[in-house]
């Protein structure tokens, strides 16, 4: 089996270099409701190839979950972290009989980034996985026999995924290829593959429909392998040989994991915490090493891609992505990116706006060149917005037509938003109301933020009116946000704390976490609730408040601290509006709270889905001291540092350091900031400020402090 692979601290760019995929703990997440990838993959890679098991519910999403003991094949592409299951694309398994699962014990089973091994003991087999961005690399350890065998199957998928067309074939001793096509969540899946053997095959048996396939090898000699190159492409099976030729030229195993291994290291530093306290380090470079699975490439080494109409587009001059959950991860996973992957961008900027020209709108959630229209609202718009806010859009105009254009479609609730000025719940066939108007109403906003950069004024005007739509759910006499009928009367019975999947006034969640949905203009909420005290009232109870959900609440309702949901994305800025009202500190009381509680290093470690990254990036910027509470443009609130140093590579050999002085468990609360060495009032900072280079100190206590944050200037 593979040794352990050691990298020095050595000086690079005048920066330290370090070993931080010793503090990755792929396990985390794998348990609970976590729903996160386990296997081999490297940053923002097409392949990511891991252990796939039986689908047994709706914890099984990625197709591994950690209560699981048996293994049904290794398969190429997964999700991680999103609360439905699909691909699991391209299923190989070694076997030595004519099982098609194997059980294993965890204590034979190792996960890092870039490798997974495991040993099958019925089997006597051990295997081990490494990838690189579009290959991945097989290495089966078999008994000595002669009935050695790889089983592939292309029938099998994850969750909704179901196989609608297979084809394989053996091109020569060495070499098969083939592909397979699928619906799931997503409508039409292509995935072609190009696979080498390092051993002849001896046999290879297939069923008339391609769904199964055998390889077989002859391995009665001791000690020997056989070593699998598996390409992949969304275009054709000759790209995907491509492919598997340019990134994986060799058979060497070890060097390809130690690229693999060298290229998250990284990326891990790209933003390095300084602790002295390894579970924080665990914790913190495994939720780096979550947040970098997604967005995937979706093009193959030659730029060619198939976009969201179906077209192959040949060549691009950009690198093509998928795995969008824009309805989670506009609110911290591309913020953060923004920051510490300034070199994808523009990328994915490039991606979202030709996915607008090939299918009419933003993308909403788009998987493998597919709309899949999952969740409410317009969240393609705050994404594109903020990259347009941040200097990553080159061709503004075209960035600025894309969200105009989207938000003025008749679709998903927009034609009643246009209409009444905001969504009747008894015009609507479907439900979950004020959640989408909530969502249009802060991406109406982002769409005035571009419509003033560009000088457009009636449209910033008409857009900014709509930005507003959300007083039209507010009732004064609850202070909850509320359904309205096209008559205006709020809907009735009303109990604040139900929720009904998908069935009621909310998109998994209740009244009680909806009525904070506004961060493009927290001040507005505030003087719905006619003064800042009411507001703060109001806020205070959300975490001590406790209710009955009611038997059909969705299961992401998860991670309560009363009634904040800190498991599921429609909570995940509340903590940031106190400083709004000058009360900074219970921001750092409440992140302090969550970074310690919610988060651990177990695989059970996140109280919720990853969900494609969002709940780690909310861990890793909240770690820092800060948070996005707009959806764009780069306002950072601040909370409660956990580190007493991290620092950010943020472009063109820049740094900025965040320093925590007098920072501990106790010392939770700023007392006061310096910026660059002056004196710094604000309790927020802007993102010029952050990836132009710098420092940035707080000086903690373990009091409240009587001062910072509270004059109004000083407010975000």
């Amino acid at each position: 089996m593979l040794t352990t692979i050691c990298f020095i601290a050595c000086n690079t760019n005048k920066t330290e270099f370090y070993n931080l995929t010793q503090y990755v703990k792929p396990h985390i997440g794998t348990g609970g409701h976590g729903h996160v990838f386990l296997g081999a993959n490297v940053p923002r890679g097409f392949v990511q190839l891991g252990p796939t098991q039986n689908t047994r519910g709706w914890d099984w999403c990625s197709g591994y979950h950690y209560s699981d003991s048996i293994i049904v094949g290794f398969s190429h592409l997964h999700l991680s972290g999103t609360g439905i299951g699909d691909l699991g694309d391209i299923t190989f398994m070694p076997a030595t009989d004519g099982r098609r699962a194997y059980s294993f014990e965890r204590k034979f089973e190792i996960a890092k980034p870039g490798y997974y091994s495991v040993w099958m003991p019925e089997a006597d087999i051990a295997v081990e996985l490494t990838a690189t961005a579009r290959v991945g690399m097989h290495r089966y350890f078999f008994p000595p026999t002669d009935q050695a065998r790889i089983v592939v199957d292309l029938k099998r998928g994850i969750g909704w995924d179901n196989m609608t067309e297979a084809y394989i074939i053996q091109e020569n001793d060495t070499v098969i290829s083939g592909y397979r096509k699928s619906r799931g969540w997503a409508e039409h899946q292509e995935v072609y593959f190009n696979a080498i053997f390092s051993q002849p095959i001896t046999k290879f048996i297939t069923s008339s429909s391609c769904e199964f396939t055998e390889v077989f090898f002859d391995m009665t000699q001791e000690e020997e392998c056989v070593v699998v190159k598996v390409g992949l492409s969304p275009v054709s099976t000759a790209n995907a040989q491509l492919n598997r030729e340019t990134e994986i030229p060799g058979w060497n195993f070890e060097e390809v994991y130690a690229q693999a291994n060298q290229i998250w290291n990284e990326e891990l530093n790209k933003a390095v915490a300084k602790t002295k306290q390894t579970k924080y380090k665990n914790i913190y470079y495994t939720a780096l090493y979550h947040s970098l699975i997604a967005p995937s490439i979706f093009c193959d080494v030659n730029g060619d891609y198939r976009g969201a109409d179906g077209v192959v587009y040949r060549g691009a001059d950009f690198v093509n992505y998928t795995t969008f959950s824009l309805w989670d991860t506009y609110r911290a996973a591309h913020p953060l990116a923004t920051i510490i992957h300034p070199e994808v961008q523009k990328d994915y900027a490039q991606t979202i706006l030709h996915i607008f020209e090939q299918q009419g709108k933003l993308p909403v959630w788009h998987l493998m060149g597919n709309e899949t229209n999952c969740m409410v609202g317009n969240p393609g718009i705050p994404v594109l917005a903020d990259l347009v806010l941040k200097g990553f859009v080159e061709n503004k105009e075209a960035a600025y037509h894309a969200m105009k254009t989207s938000a003025m479609l008749e679709e998903r609730s927009l034609g009643s938003l246009k209409e009444y000025g905001y969504i009747p719940f008894d015009k609507e066939p479907t439900h979950e109301t004020v959640a989408k108007g909530l969502e249009y109403a802060l991406a109406d906003w982002c769409v005035a933020q571009i419509a003033k950069l560009l000088n457009k004024e009636e449209d910033y005007t008409y857009f900014m009116e709509r930005s507003k739509s959300y007083t039209y759910y507010f009732d004064k006499n609850t202070n909850f946000m509320r359904a309205l009928s096209a008559e205006k009367t709020f809907s009735e019975p009303f109990n604040p704390f139900h929720a009904a999947h998908r069935t009621n006034d909310y998109t998994e969640g209740n009244a009680w976490q909806y009525t904070w949905l506004v961060p493009h203009d927290v001040h507005g909420l505030i003087g719905l609730f006619g003064s800042e005290e009411a507001f703060i009232t109001k806020l205070d109870s959300l975490f001590t408040i406790t209710g009955d959900l009611g038997e059909h609440a969705s299961p992401d309702i998860s991670g309560l601290i009363g009634q904040y949901a800190h498991g599921n994305e429609p909570s995940h800025h509340i903590i940031y509006m106190y400083p709004f009202v000058g009360q900074q500190w219970k921001s750092a009381e409440k992140a302090r709270q969550i970074l310690t509680e919610l988060y651990d290093d177990t695989p059970d470690g996140l109280c919720g889905n990853e969900d494609v990254g969002q709940m780690s990036a909310w861990y890793i910027l909240s770690s820092w001291g800060l948070y996005q509470v707009a959806p764009a443009g780069g306002v950072y609130v601040f909370g409660s540092p956990l580190f007493d140093e991290i620092t950010v590579k943020v472009g063109n050999d820049k740094t900025f350091t965040i320093i925590a002085h007098n920072n501990s468990d106790k010392n939770k609360y700023i007392q006061r900031v310096k910026l660059n060495g002056k004196s710094y009032t604000k309790s927020y900072i802007i993102h010029e400020d952050i990836v132009s280079g710098g420092k940035l100190e707080f000086y903690m206590g373990s009091e409240p402090s009587t001062t910072f944050g509270i004059a109004e200037e000083d407010r975000p």
